[in-house]
C-alpha cells in the first residue's frame, strides 16, 4: 500500500496553463457568434471542463442559448448540428490556445517541488487530441513537462467520467487511487477526481470558478479577490472537494497535508 501521495494530475486550462481559463470560453463564444446564436462568457463556462463535444451539447440544452439558436435557425438543434459545430470548433480553438497559453503563475516552482518530493506528475484535459498537443507543446516551451498527459478524446468517456485519470494512473504504474491526487479549477474536475476514488482538489484564483483573466485578477483590490476565492471555494467544497487551495502555490503545503492524513488512515 501507499504511504501517502505518489502521483499528482493536473487539469490544465485554468489549473496550470491559461490563468482563468480563458481559451475554451472565447472559442465557443466565437463559434456560435458564426451561427448568429450570441451566447455569453457565463453560459460558455456552464459546462467547462467536458470534453468539447459534450461542451457543446450541454450549451445547446440551456434553455436560452437553445431559444436563440431555434429564432436564428428556424428550428430546434439536433445531434447533426452537435458535430457540425464540433469540427467547426477545432481552428478557432487552436487559435485561441494560441492567445492564451501562459503557464498560471508559480507553477514551474510547484512542480520542481513535488518532483524533489519525488511525485510524479500526469495531466488531464477535456480538450480534443490537437488542441492537447499544442497546450503540451506550449507548456514544453515555458518548462513544464509533465509524466504523461491523457485528452478526452483518448477515452470511452470524458469528465465526469474516471478514464482519464485511470489512464494516467496506468500509464506512470501507479496505484492505488489513494496514492493519487487530482488537482483541477472546475466542478467536473472534482467530480472527475471523487468517480476516480482519487483525492480531488480545487484550486481557485485562476479557475474559471473565478473567470478572471491574470491581468483583471491583478487589478482586483484584496477585498474582491478574497470574495471571488470564498465564493469558488463554496462551489467546490459543495462539490465534495477534499480540499480547496486559493492558489496552486498551496499545493506543496497541501500534499504534505494529505499525507499526514494519509499516515492518520484517511482514504479519499
Amino acid at each position: 500500500m501507499a504511504s501517502g501521495i505518489q502521483l499528482v494530475i493536473f487539469d490544465w486550462a485554468g489549473t496550470t496553463i491559461d490563468f482563468g481559463s480563458l481559451a475554451p470560453v472565447r472559442a465557443f463564444v466565437e463559434l456560435f457568434r458564426r451561427e448568429d446564436v450570441a451566447v455569453t462568457t457565463a453560459q460558455a463556462r456552464v459546462p467547462m471542463g467536458m470534453h468539447k463535444k459534450d461542451h457543446i451539447r450541454e450549451m445547446l440544452r440551456i434553455s436560452d442559448v437553445a431559444a436563440r439558436w431555434q429564432a436564428a435557425k428556424g428550428s430546434p438543434w439536433t445531434e447533426a448540428d452537435v458535430d457540425r459545430l464540433y469540427h467547426a470548433v477545432a481552428p478557432i480553438q487552436l487559435d485561441t490556445i494560441r492567445q492564451s497559453a501562459e503557464l498560471v503563475p508559480g507553477l514551474l516552482p510547484v512542480i520542481e517541488n513535488l518532483r524533489q518530493s519525488g511525485l510524479k506528475i500526469g495531466g488531464t484535459t477535456g480538450y480534443f487530441v490537437a488542441a492537447a498537443q499544442l497546450v503540451l507543446e506550449q507548456a514544453k516551451t515555458q518548462g513544464f513537462i509533465p509524466d504523461c498527459s491523457v485528452n478526452g478524446d483518448e477515452v470511452p468517456k470524458g469528465r465526469p467520467a474516471p478514464w482519464m485519470v485511470y489512464r494516467v494512473m496506468q500509464q506512470l504504474n501507479v496505484y492505488p487511487p489513494s496514492a493519487v491526487l487530482k488537482v483541477g479549477d472546475t466542478l467536473l474536475d472534482i467530480e472527475e477526481g471523487l468517480n476516480a476514488g482519487v483525492w480531488s482538489v480545487g484550486v481557485c484564483d485562476s479557475s474559471s470558478e473565478c473567470g478572471y483573466s491574470l491581468d483583471e485578477w491583478q487589478q482586483l483590490t484584496g477585498s474582491q479577490r478574497d470574495a471571488a476565492i470564498a465564493h469558488a471555494r463554496e462551489k467546490f467544497l459543495a462539490a465534495k472537494a477534499h480540499a480547496v487551495i486559493d492558489s496552486i502555490h498551496e499545493l506543496p503545503a497541501l500534499v504534505k497535508s494529505i499525507n499526514e492524513r494519509i499516515a492518520r488512515g484517511e482514504k479519499p
